[in-house]
């Protein structure tokens, strides 16, 4: 494992900065969809009782891409060489994670909350860790349980083939979940209850979630209600953003730092307050005696 970022005020610039950059090139190259997959294939190769793999930005070695899961995403990973070259102090990980997020915000989707600080690392996870989209409950269970996320996670990441399609030469199979492919709505879990999507996608893995009454249950309810979605989504993929990793306390600090700042100015500001009744009282007072 590599040496950690040092996440104090420069690096947050740098964060805010690479921010912006991957708003421009995702929305000018219409490439959501891949960077989405990205940040989930590097984060979903955790296994929470080794604690190897996750966001660690291990994907970028060809050792790793060139897993079959993996097919296609060098795409990504040399679209994002530019960025991380304009901002080195930013480790892959971190970049990999914040492009997921940017993804998801560009297209319409929910805000999610992004913590910096990722060390990356030069060790590969082995293959065979990510779903295998032709099989069912038991094997999505299996592997999601494996990085410690619940069945409410497996539904709502589920949620995010609202973007993009699938490419035969990557996956073996071909097509779109929803009509706009480039637009993160609840229009997956729409489609999945629709007897007939007029020749949209549907993987086995996607069948298995209206078929498991547990799973259905969140199917049912994201379908009708894209605000619920849009909060469990949210939730789950910080969830999955941050496996095995360890915030760093320094921008809590400084948040606490500013709240302390902030308490001792209205603080102060009602001290003034007070001080200028008591002064009003007093003038008043002498006043109604001399009168």
């Amino acid at each position: 494992m590599e040496e950690g970022p040092v996440v104090d005020e420069e690096y947050m610039k740098e964060i805010e900065k690479a921010r912006r950059d991957l708003r421009a090139l995702i929305s000018s190259k219409s490439c959501a969809p891949i960077m989405l997959r990205l940040a989930w294939h590097d984060a979903g190769s955790y296994d929470a009782k080794t604690k190897t793999g996750g966001p660690n930005g291990s994907i970028r070695f060809e050792e790793e891409y060139s897993h079959s899961a993996n097919a296609g995403l060098k795409i990504a990973i040399d679209l994002l060489e530019p960025v991380k070259a304009k901002h080195p102090k930013i480790t892959y990980a971190d970049l990999y994670q914040l492009a997921g997020v940017v993804a998801v915000e560009v297209t319409g989707g929910p805000t999610i909350d992004f913590v910096p600080g990722r060390k990356d690392s030069s060790r590969c996870p082995e293959e065979g860790r990510l779903p295998d989209a032709k099989q069912g409950a038991s094997h999505l269970r299996e592997v999601f349980y494996r990085m410690g996320l619940s069945d409410k996670d497996i539904v709502a990441l589920s949620g995010g083939h609202t973007l993009g399609r699938a490419h035969p030469e990557r996956s073996g199979f071909d097509g779109a979940w929803t009509k706009d492919p480039l637009k993160f709505d609840n229009s997956y879990f729409i489609e999945l209850l629709k007897e007939e999507s007029e020749g949209l996608l549907k993987l086995p893995s996607d069948k298995t979630l209206v078929e498991d009454p547990v799973f259905r249950r969140y199917v049912e309810l994201y379908a009708k209600d894209e605000d619920a979605f849009f909060k469990d989504y949210a939730e789950s993929h910080k969830k999955l953003s941050e496996l095995g990793f360890t915030p760093p306390r320094i921008p809590s600090r400084c948040n606490s730092g500013a709240k302390s700042t902030m308490w001792m100015v209205q603080t102060a500001a009602r001290v003034a307050v007070a001080a200028a009744v008591l002064v009003l009282g007093y003038i008043y007072e002498v006043n109604r005696k001399k009168s």
